[in-house]
């Protein structure tokens, strides 16, 4: 059995950084979602719901954890504006531990778990039906290979809450995820803000030695993590577009230093290729489109470097800013034929693959995931693709091209083409009307058998592209 490793590394940061807190005593605490695999790989598979319910419920502590909770402090750009009263206003940071497969520092953060000195007059609660698209936001995600915060516990609290964006009055929860550092961009904004170079400096040797202890030598560490932070969340913004997925709230503050994917409110998957095409319906100018997503990534690691400069120069920072653009144009061909589950040739060819690809998606509008799921393991399924609902996109001229590049790319070996998901018609999407769908009956009866249903269908999916980590 493996045993659960507590960590306390956040507190080590000093009280500069977080306001310790307490938990909302909610009405009730109803288990809704319960991530097993995870909790089973970090040591706590063994709880019963009991014991669950009082630690993602009620909150009583992990052993060897925090005491109490941490409402963590920071700033940020929202839709490109400053806003230095930000900080952690519904959630707070529960504990740490050790995974014990790779040795990463996890946190346990929660969302909709109460008022905080940050909540700004708001009530620190979550919707249920916010807390279930955010169980199939990271279940996807997860899924398609993206680097994800996971969803490890949903529990629903009894409260009614108002919202102007759902009808009101609607059931609450509180959700736990489990998140490879929720240290963000706006971390090291407040520090800058405030002019407090002493814990600047305290903040990227604490990154350092807990996330990336590979650059402990390091003669400029500032310019160090930079580069190593460019290079993960680059990296995110090439596996979001490989996965048809718009985050729909890129504000500095939503953007970590591993380059994590978390926190997912109006997110979106495309339909059919559009870099318009936005996930929230408040981003009226676009801003936060599925193409411009990789713009708005360097806007923020610009931010970032900005922060460093009383640590570093421009001179140096510069150069390790400017690594965003190189790795994200080698990224993005690589996250592609990764998904479509081929071998890479040289930089230059896979560019050129992957620009007729958008081309041809973009004139045909064939739907988005139908085509990756369709050509798997490329002319191989070339008989799987002759059946599927979009045949006739690719009987078209302007597939030729597609089909004849393709030639060049033999699968890799986990192609798993023989696994029972390949054998659908079509794959499983997560588009928004399927979202309403899931959430139709909960609603309307609280019944959760289509919600569970699907959470084995992308387990299957997953199972099939080997993306478990």
């Amino acid at each position: 059995m493996t045993q659960f490793t507590p960590s306390r590394a956040h507190a080590q940061l000093g009280d500069a950084f977080f306001d310790p807190v307490d938990a909302a005593d909610f009405p009730q605490t109803i288990l809704r979602h319960r991530d097993q695999r995870w909790a089973e790989r970090i040591g706590l598979g063994d709880l019963s719901e009991t014991e669950w319910l009082r630690h993602f419920g009620r909150f009583e502590p992990l052993q060897g954890s925090f005491e109490r909770p941490l409402a963590l402090r920071y700033h940020g750009h929202q839709f490109r504006s400053y806003n230095p009263q930000l900080g952690d206003g519904r959630g707070f940071l529960f504990a740490q531990c050790i995974d014990p497969v790779d040795r990463r520092l996890l946190d346990f953060g929660t969302k909709g778990s109460g008022k905080t000195p940050w909540s700004r007059g708001g009530d620190g609660r979550l919707t249920l039906k916010g807390g279930v698209r955010e169980v199939l936001a990271t279940e996807m995600l997860e899924a398609f290979g993206v680097y994800t915060s996971k969803s490890l516990s949903l529990v629903e609290t009894g409260e009614q809450l108002y919202r102007g964006d759902e009808p009101s009055p609607t059931r609450s929860s509180v959700l736990t995820r489990l998140s490879h550092s929720h240290i963000r961009i706006g971390t090291f904004q407040r520090l800058a803000y405030l002019e407090d170079t002493e814990n600047l400096t305290r903040l990227v040797d604490h990154c350092i030695a807990h996330y990336y202890p590979a650059l402990a030598g390091a003669g400029d560490k500032a310019v160090a993590l930079l580069e190593a932070v460019v290079a993960n969340v680059a990296r995110l913004g090439a596996q979001w577009i490989a996965a048809g997925f718009v985050h729909g709230v890129l504000n500095t503050d939503n953007i970590n230093i591993t380059g994590e994917s978390f926190d997912y409110g109006p997110w979106r998957f495309l339909p059919v290729y559009d870099p318009a095409f936005t996930a929230a319906y408040f981003d009226e100018t676009g801003l936060y489109a599925f193409g411009r997503q990789p713009d708005t990534l360097a806007w923020n690691l610009t931010r970032l470097a900005e922060c460093l400069l009383p640590l570093s120069s421009i001179e140096k920072l510069e150069p390790a800013l400017n690594t965003v653009w190189p790795v994200f144009r080698e990224e993005l061909p690589r996250q592609i034929l990764r998904r479509l589950g081929l071998q890479t040739r040289d930089v230059e060819q896979d560019g050129a693959f992957v620009t007729a690809l958008f081309g041809f998606l973009s004139e045909s509008q064939a739907p988005y995931e139908q085509f990756f799921f369709d050509w798997r393991g490329g002319a191989l399924s070339s008989p799987r693709a002759a059946k599927s609902p979009s045949a006739d996109h690719y009987a078209s001229e302007a597939f030729r091209p597609i089909a004849d590049l393709m030639e060049d790319y033999g699968p890799v070996d986990s192609v798993n083409l023989d696994h029972p998901y390949f054998a659908r018609e079509k794959p499983r999407t997560m588009l928004i009307d399927e979202v309403e769908a899931i959430w139709a009956p909960i609603t309307e009866a609280d019944d959760w058998t289509l919600f569970e249903n699907t959470l084995s269908e992308i387990a299957q999916m997953r199972d099939a592209y080997g993306t478990t980590p």
